[in-house]
């Protein structure tokens, strides 16, 4: 019989940490803090398996579940003295979810279940608090109603709020017993009339009410989002973890709280957390209540009068120290913890490996080589490389003046500018029309998943530091500042009011997500230095990676970028985008529209001084290092004047008519340009471009030589070649010319001219290819669209759709499509190498910056990736991990 159940508590479990995958995170978790002894309320974990039978059954249970459940049940009970459901001896439970990925705030909680009219007595009774009993019932409530049945949370909220004001109260703690009932009754009358049905009384009802809600959560539409954002697969599922209820809501002895073992937004090695006396979990994260600070040290930082845990809680707070640092130094990882504290006894209810930032991932790790938790190569792979990203953009300049209109919480680092938007929507929206936002909210909540993904970064009105807004920000990289309190939002107006100043929606503003602060337009911004912790990891990376890591660029600035960042030359030169610019465009379309020889060189010759100096600055940019440089592979189109007054200017500058001009380029006119006279057949077609490129390529050369004093090996890239005779034809033209160049400037040049592989068949012909292509350069942009037959331009209008009904789950044109395309670069490799043993292999698509792609080059043995500059660090830290997951 198949085990669905796995229990754990009374200092044993069925479990342990290597069960991640079918007990998911947190039971995994759980089963082993109750196997090193920690204090942890029984319980049982139903596995992730059953989520997967949940959704290939018709949202069905196996038939030995019911079972497992009833006697994971007993133990529970027998391990508490309590029985689930009896009045006499009664026991409550919380239904959490728990994927094997950490998913904050995405699945659905129950609190306080088994509850019901007569059940709160008891819990009345064995309490000696009437008050509380009532404060759980309401919650409870509240909470399944909203998770189970449907019944969204606002009309709760709304009756609290009506009620306290009644009354005259400020707080859910200024409440009573008997002001809780009444509460209570309608509550109950508020689900009846939007069910139609009473509150559900029996136990095992409510029970697996819950346990479905928990399954039915991992395919909500914030789960969903989440999954694709952290790119965690869909058919993983969730477990469901069953657990004794402990109360932190028990009177001032009580509490309940978050921490992080060492501070998530730095990575300083200080327990850093909130905790609330008198509370349960969900008023933590909620920003109901403004949290208390766990030490005395970060009370006085917070210049807070409420007590700290420390003082408040000696006893308890000597405990969870020594636990925090315990689980720290058995996980070797920062800890993300929860726990309650029921009348003076301490219960942990989870512990995970902490979500972080970029900076505080890099000291932590850093650290912990330092203290020796760990070895430097595990110091590289605990670092998330698209996490660096968060390094390698602006922070506001220090130097910058500041027009402060309000301070909240520094949840997330990092600074961003941004017109104000009210909802996820409008922040979407605004992404669409590649303009920035910043989302303001009161508070997130799950549901802004999306939003939040959209916006430069998040501003809240309410919450803490371990607010929705704020980990979900830090997981994500985007600045955040959370509960300034002194700022106010009226949704309905779409106005951000501070300190009598009106906002209104579209205005824009930049948070600081270091100092907290919010400010009036827009700010300077400043460069990172890369140094310190960052430095560190990145020379760990590179005594561990196998590949080279390049960069993609045609302009100095770029260059010089991607060198202060570490690229270890150029792996692609697009030398149509070196034309664009004013002076250059003309000639260019001269070129282009000339329809005999000898106009055509004449225009040439303009261009050539042009790319023999861009061609000389790169190379003494780069001084030695590898510089691939790929002829020219424009679509047409890009290059033809479209307007009137550009086609007059060019008319004018080859001294035709503008009618004579406007019949050429209507003649020159492709359906689909993409895949037209581009690349390699440009070359072939008109073979004095690919000459005026290789004089000017083989002239820089000679002169950048001279000046830096080391020769340069320029590597000529032919593109679009998909016929060997194609790639021998250009060859012929650029060995001329070098042999020209040499022989007027009496210098040897060293050179390699080698191709794109970016068609299906020249991967397939990869072999005969070799024969005369000293290298191969993948471009898996292009590759993927003519493998795929989708035009990278268009395909946004489909994909997601594609995604969405799971008949792809990445875009392909992000992360490389391992089974097709993948497979056509494993061919090309394998037969190019067969063809000419040493050939080098790279690659040059934007994939050469996603670590999962990098993976994937890193099992296919190329010899570098090449990506835009500020992918580079992205790139030397994805390049090592992959090599280290090799060995």
């Amino acid at each position: 019989m198949t085990k669905w159940v796995y229990g754990f508590g009374g200092g044993s479990a069925e479990g342990n940490a290597g069960d991640r995958n079918l007990l998911g995170g947190k039971g995994a978790n759980l089963a082993e803090m109750c196997s090193l002894g920690l204090p942890v309320p029984p319980g049982f974990t139903i596995t992730t398996a059953v989520c997967s039978w949940y959704y290939a059954n018709d949202r069905s249970y196996p038939a030995e579940l019911d079972a497992q459940v009833a006697a994971a049940l007993d133990r529970v009970g027998e391990i508490t003295g309590r029985r689930f459901g009896d009045p006499e001896r009664l026991l409550l439970v919380s239904v959490r979810s728990g994927a094997r990925a950490s998913m904050p705030g995405m699945m659905d909680t129950v609190l306080n279940l088994g509850l019901n009219d007569r059940t709160v007595a008891a819990l009345a009774r064995d309490s000696g608090d009437e008050r509380f009993a009532y404060d759980s019932y309401r919650r409870f409530i509240q909470m399944y109603s909203d998770v189970v049945l449907g019944v969204a949370h606002e009309h709760f909220e709304e009756i609290l709020e009506d009620e306290k004001a009644r009354r005259g109260h400020d707080l859910d703690t200024d409440l009573s017993a008997a002001e809780w009932q009444e509460i209570i009754a309608l509550y109950k009358a508020k689900v009846e009339e939007e069910l139609g049905a009473p509150f559900p009384q029996e136990p095992q009802e409510q029970l697996w009410g819950a346990i479905g809600a928990v399954f039915s959560s991992w395919m909500t539409p914030r789960a969903v989002t989440y999954r694709r954002l952290h790119d965690i697969p869909e058919d993983w599922g969730t477990a469901v973890n069953v657990q004794a209820m402990v109360f932190g809501n028990m009177g001032e002895s009580s509490a309940t709280g978050v921490a992080f073992t060492r501070n998530p937004s730095t990575g300083e090695k200080k327990l850093y957390g909130e905790f609330l006396v008198n509370a349960q979990g969900e008023d933590v994260v909620a920003g109901i209540r403004t949290p208390q600070n766990l030490t005395e040290e970060a009370r006085i930082e917070a210049g807070s009068d409420k007590p700290s845990m420390e003082k408040a809680m000696p006893e308890a707070f000597a405990a969870f120290v020594e636990i925090a640092d315990r689980l720290e130094r058995h996980y070797r990882d920062m800890q993300d913890m929860e726990f309650t504290i029921e009348r003076g006894r301490l219960w942990m209810l989870q512990t995970r490996s902490g979500k972080r930032t970029a900076k505080a991932a890099l000291k932590i790790a850093v650290e912990m080589v330092a203290e020796g938790l760990i070895g430097k190569e595990e110091a590289v792979l605990r670092v998330d490389p698209a996490s660096l990203d968060q390094l390698l953009h602006p922070t506001i300049d220090p130097k910058a003046s500041r027009d402060v209109i309000g301070v909240g919480l520094p949840a997330s680092p990092g600074a961003a500018t941004g017109e104000i938007v009210f909802t996820s929507d409008e922040a979407e929206e605004m992404r669409a029309q590649n303009r920035k936002a910043i989302l303001v909210r009161v508070e997130t909540s799950p549901e802004d998943i999306h939003g939040m993904h959209a916006a430069e970064g998040i501003l809240t009105t309410r919450g803490g530091m371990t607010s929705h807004a704020a980990v979900v920000a830090r997981g994500m990289g985007k600045p955040c500042v959370s509960g300034a309190g002194s700022l106010r939002v009226d949704y309905k107006a779409g106005t951000l009011t501070a300190l009598g100043r009106t906002f209104r929606r579209g205005e824009v503003i930049t948070i600081d997500g270091a100092t907290g602060q919010v400010l009036k337009g827009a700010v300077p911004m400043l460069q990172p230095e890369l140094s310190g912790d960052f430095a560190a990891i990145m020379e760990w990376a590179d005594e561990t990676r196998r590949m080279k890591v390049r960069t993609n660029a045609e302009t100095p600035a770029d260059a010089r970028m991607a060198r202060s960042f570490g690229a270890e030359g150029i792996g692609l030169c697009r030398t149509e985008h070196m034309f664009f610019d004013d002076e250059r465009i003309v000639a260019v379309r001269e070129m282009i529209l000339s329809d005999v020889e000898k106009d055509r060189r004449a225009a040439l010759a303009k261009l050539l001084p042009m790319q023999r100096g861009d061609f000389r600055e790169l190379f003494e940019i780069m001084a030695g290092l590898p510089v691939t440089i790929r002829l020219l592979d424009p679509p047409l189109h890009e290059f033809l004047p479209k307007t009137e007054g550009e086609i007059a200017e060019v008319a004018a500058a080859m001294g035709v008519s503008a009618d004579r001009l406007r019949q050429r380029t209507e003649a020159l006119h492709e359906f689909n340009p993409m895949l037209g006279h581009r690349g390699c057949r440009l070359a072939v077609s008109y073979p004095e471009i690919a000459e005026m490129q290789a004089r000017a390529i083989f002239e820089a050369a000679v002169e950048a030589g001279r000046s830096t004093g080391s020769p340069v090996v320029p590597e000529i890239m032919v593109p679009l070649v998909g016929i060997m005779k194609e790639l021998d034809f250009v060859k012929a033209r650029i060995d001329a010319v070098a042999q020209a160049v040499m022989k007027e400037s009496g210098t040897t040049i060293d050179y390699m001219v080698g191709t794109m592989i970016e068609l299906p068949r020249a991967a397939i012909r990869a072999d005969a290819i070799a024969a005369s292509a000293e290298f191969f350069s993948f471009g898996t942009n292009d590759l993927t669209q003519t493998t795929f037959g989708i035009s990278r331009d268009d395909a946004s209008s489909f994909l997601e759709t594609y995604r969405q009904k799971g008949i792809i789950e990445r875009d392909p044109f992000v992360t490389l499509d391992v089974e097709g395309v993948g497979e056509l670069v494993r061919i090309a490799a394998d037969k190019g190498r067969a063809a000419r043993p040493g050939i080098k292999l790279g690659i040059c698509g934007e994939h050469g910056g996603d670590p999962a792609s990098i993976a994937f080059c890193e099992e296919v043995g190329l010899d570098y990736v090449s990506c835009s500059p500020f992918r580079v660090p992205i790139a030397r830290l994805a390049a090592a991990q992959a090599a280290a997951r090799r060995r």
